[in-house]
């Protein structure tokens, strides 16, 4: 559930640290909402910051298990977490999702998931992070794993964002989208172009894992979703012969280029400043808006009532709104 969720549907963070929780439970839940961005957050106006605390730590408990990967694509999900987390946990607020939304499932047992957002200080440049997994047993008995995360920046900067999903029809298939989706044209804006992947090598990463002789392109059965990402965008299909060998292609490039790309969006676009005047201020919220509003439409809608049900898939779309329509 990154800026794609689950297009390939169409064919089959360690705990908080003790600083940051203990701030948190140190404020009213008045306070804490004068600190989040104006959205509608999923507590009610009786819920304790004990209990904020509460639900946020098990969410996260079944966020970070990662239970139905293998250990090297757990262990690729879980370093990448805690990247951000170093970084930037003391400017995230706690994740307010309900229950039934951080963790849902499917009435016959076949499909399970795990949603976990946290959004950004007022003073953050992060507007919130999003991280998912999913697993859905196939007909052919095979499954279909799903781990994703990305991170989306307000409107205090126009730098890019980051997104990382990893989509497991198989245990010997592998598809691997990884990107900083530009939030301004580039074509209008040749100086972005050269900041954030020219100057930053991105093309470098990429060329690293194309020279895998198991790597193919992939191409995203949306138009859509394929105009959005970035010139050096990570699109490709792993197919091995064997277990051994992806589980040593994710630990040995696939999870190396992951790291660096995220250590490059921590370093370039995540804390360096960018003065926005307030016209292009508009024009990014405007921009981001109809990126994530598309996004819902194109995955969100189709996907999950067939994964879910209409009940299951209502609710967790309503949650992802209050986000995304931010």
């Amino acid at each position: 559930m990154a800026v794609v969720f689950s297009h390939c549907l169409y064919h089959p963070l360690s705990s908080s640290s003790s600083s940051s929780s203990s701030y948190v439970l140190a404020v009213s839940l008045q306070s804490l909402l004068k600190l989040s961005r104006p959205r509608v957050l999923s507590v009610s106006a009786s819920t304790t910051p004990s209990q904020i605390m509460d639900l946020h730590n098990k969410g996260r408990r079944k966020f970070i298990e990662f239970p139905y990967v293998s250990a090297p694509h757990k262990k690729l999900m879980v370093d990448l977490v805690s990247m951000l987390d170093s970084r930037f946990d003391s400017h995230l607020l706690p994740c307010t999702l309900p229950p039934d939304v951080q963790y849902y499932q499917n009435q016959s047992g076949t499909s399970h998931a795990s949603l976990h957002i946290r959004s950004g200080h007022v003073s953050s440049p992060i507007d919130f992070i999003l991280g998912s997994w999913i697993h859905c047993q196939l007909p052919n008995g095979g499954a279909l794993n799903i781990t994703s995360l990305s991170t989306y920046l307000n409107s205090s900067t126009d730098s890019p964002n980051f997104l990382m999903e990893l989509i497991r029809s198989s245990p010997t298939s592998l598809v691997l989208i990884l990107d900083l989706p530009p939030r301004k044209d580039l074509v209008l804006d040749p100086d972005y172009l050269q900041t954030f992947y020219e100057d930053t090598k991105l093309e470098a990463q990429r060329q690293l894992l194309e020279k895998i002789p198991e790597v193919r392109p992939y191409f995203s059965s949306s138009l859509y979703i394929r105009s959005v990402v970035s010139p050096t965008a990570i699109l490709i299909r792993i197919e091995s012969e064997n277990v051994e060998r992806m589980e040593e292609i994710i630990e040995d490039h696939v999870g190396p280029v992951a790291k660096q790309v995220l250590q490059l969006w921590l370093d370039k676009c995540a804390s360096e400043k960018r003065e926005v005047a307030e016209i292009e201020r508009d024009y990014l919220q405007k921009r981001d808006k109809l990126v994530r509003t598309k996004t819902i439409e194109i995955d969100l809608a189709s996907s999950l009532p067939r994964l879910f049900g209409p009940e299951t898939a209502e609710r967790v779309m309503a949650a992802v709104k209050e986000y995304f329509s931010g």
